[in-house]
């Protein structure tokens, strides 16, 4: 059975330090080599990757490393990714997509938007990540997998990955553990001297936050009650 891998900011023959020596890698041609072996090993002829920008650099003879990757490719273009290396994508055999600003891709009833870019497309407001738009982005070459640990904003950098593709699976397992971490740290007992975060559907309560002293993260505030529409202070 086909899997669904992501991946982004491959950097395919960037000779800069700060990309390949910041890998942990000698030389670019290093780093070059060892991103397509881990990819080979990984994804099958079948799967699809979808790569979230910044693709290669430099010398246009790098895209030769793009037609050694095994699997169906989805580019979404980065911010190094030119119009001059969008038509060398566009007529790899082994691409089958190019997208200019992001692909929506639904899969196990969940709603994704694949961007180079983080973007902020969830809403604190569902109580399910499968009524939530969820993130996935590349371009920051950050090391942890969440943006400001938001379980809703995955990173799918080989930056994070030590240089895999990440299987689609895998990301939806760890955004539920990111979900289950910030439901146990808002459960917890505040400090007296912390002043409770004003989240999600608190500001249309008829409780003040600070008063109530309940933190709404994601809908399920004991004590919520909505603010009557037709007037109130909060309206």
């Amino acid at each position: 059975m086909s899997k669904i891998f992501l991946t982004s900011d491959t950097h395919f023959g960037h000779d800069r330090e700060f990309i390949w020596k910041a890998r942990g890698f000698n030389s670019v041609e290093e780093m070059n080599e060892t991103i397509v072996q881990k990819w080979n090993d990984t994804v099958s002829a079948e799967d699809d990757v979808y790569i979230l920008g910044d693709v290669i650099l430099g010398d246009p003879g790098n895209i030769e490393y793009i037609k050694r990757l095994s699997g169906k490719l989805h580019i979404v273009l980065g911010n190094h990714d030119t119009s001059k290396r969008e038509e060398i994508y566009r007529n790899l055999p082994n691409v089958v997509e190019v997208a200019e600003v992001g692909i929506r891709l639904k899969y196990k009833k969940h709603h994704f938007v694949l961007t180079h870019y983080p973007m902020m497309t969830g809403n604190l407001e569902k109580e399910s990540l499968k009524q939530m738009s969820l993130n996935l982005y590349g371009h920051t070459h950050q090391a942890s997998n969440f943006y400001n640990d938001m379980p809703f904003m995955y990173h799918v950098g080989v930056d994070s990955h030590d240089c895999y593709p990440v299987l689609l699976d895998d990301i939806i397992e760890e955004m539920y553990a990111k979900v289950r971490e910030c439901v146990a740290f808002l459960d917890e007992e505040p400090a007296e001297s912390v002043v409770p975060v004003d989240q999600s559907r608190c500001g249309k309560c008829v409780y003040e936050v600070l008063v109530c002293g309940e933190n709404d993260f994601y809908g399920n505030c004991p004590k919520y009650k909505r603010d009557p529409p037709d007037g109130g202070f909060y309206g």
